[in-house]
């Protein structure tokens, strides 16, 4: 670990295809690309890391192509690091179509109809037919209302599939990540952590959580389990990409994290800047020639205007999608960049502190709802 500030941590994720600096957030690809944006954007925007769905790719093309074509860096074309999901959270956003047992999940997929059951043998291989850098253990991830009787026995059962998915695990150069589930009762997750950490892995995901549940009980039952994580392995926060939620759990020691939000705003015509959410279909915008976020090196923000990409969005372009996209990916990284130097110089505490009462007080923040 490279420095502390409290609970928050400044370190780097070591891979095969070079290191990833912590706090790090991971674009989502879930079909191997981000939408929008080539990976060239994605290096120009700073991406360290990016996330692949197994679920998906699975199913479409196919993780045997994948595998034919060289991996999936060869595939989509990105040199660096990727973090793979198991499908894991498709047992949760997928509870209609699904169906759980102790040999793994039962799938239709949502492509054809066609049944499927993975199992914590086939997503491991899967992941290594990939090629990714980072595998994760095949879980359930319950709902947040899931009664407490239900997730103890979803909490032993993800145990058992992740010692199975270490047995199985041959890939010398592809870290394995387990996970914690627990729901929101501290004596499970603590039971959850204690089975997980004694099997063993190479960094370790805080699951179970963004999945329901408030927003003050996502952060209570995060401050319960993260610190209580080996300190030398990193820790992934699984599904949060707002920026103040992304500070929140930077302070309580999450080292990783992913999510669709940057992507999926700029495709509802909303960018992300320090002065809150700006939605672009509003009519404050359509005479606005300032950049997105002033003193922003993205090429959004220093080749155009707000009136400009606000017209983009209005008219459905294509143009507007992949500038904003590109903004709000970049945003985010450099809010993660600036988290770290904060880190390091042991001021993140009160930095924070005051970005997000910036953020919240601004005119702008949480006034544009999307349309």
């Amino acid at each position: 670990m490279a420095a502390r500030d409290g609970e928050a941590r400044a370190g780097v994720l070591s891979t095969s295809r070079g290191p990833v600096e912590t706090p790090a957030f991971m674009p989502v690809g879930t079909k191997g690309t981000v939408k929008g944006l080539t990976p060239g954007d994605l290096r120009a925007a700073g991406a360290g890391i990016v996330l692949g769905n197994t679920y998906h790719l699975y199913l479409r093309p196919g993780s045997e192509l994948i595998e034919e074509a060289g991996g999936l860096h060869a595939f989509m074309g990105w040199d660096g690091p990727i973090l793979t999901d198991s499908g894991g959270y498709q047992v949760f956003s997928l509870a209609q179509t699904r169906r759980i047992s102790e040999v793994g999940v039962e799938f239709a997929s949502v492509y054809d109809g066609s049944p499927h059951v993975f199992t914590p043998e086939l997503t491991t291989r899967v992941q290594e037919d990939l090629g990714s850098d980072v595998a994760m253990v095949l879980d359930e991830c319950p709902p947040a209302n899931a009664s407490r009787e239900y997730h103890e026995d979803s909490l032993r059962r993800t145990a058992r599939w992740a010692k199975r998915c270490k047995a199985v695990h041959e890939k010398e150069d592809q870290a394995l990540f387990g996970i914690v589930q627990g729901g929101l009762y501290p004596d499970l997750r603590e039971e959850s952590l204690g089975r997980t950490v004694e099997i063993g892995f190479d960094g370790y995901a805080v699951g179970g959580l963004s999945v329901g549940e408030s927003r003050e009980e996502m952060l209570k039952t995060l401050a319960l389990t993260a610190p209580k994580l080996p300190a030398e392995k990193p820790r992934y926060f699984m599904g949060i990409g707002d920026p103040v939620g992304i500070l929140q759990v930077i302070a309580l020691g999450v080292d990783m994290f992913d999510c669709v939000l940057p992507t999926r705003l700029a495709r509802h015509g909303a960018a992300m800047t320090s002065e809150g959410r700006l939605n672009l279909k509003n009519a404050r915008y359509r005479r606005d020639f300032g950049p997105l976020e002033p003193g922003c090196a993205c090429e959004a923000c220093t080749g155009y205007n707000r009136a400009y990409l606000a017209h983009l969005v209005r008219e459905n372009e294509l143009l507007g999608h992949r500038l904003v996209t590109l903004h709000n990916v970049r945003f985010t990284v450099d809010l993660c960049r600036r988290a770290r130097r904060e880190i390091e110089d042991g001021r993140f505490g009160a930095w924070s502190q005051a970005w997000i009462s910036r953020y919240g007080g601004s005119n702008h923040a949480g006034t544009d709802e999307l349309e």
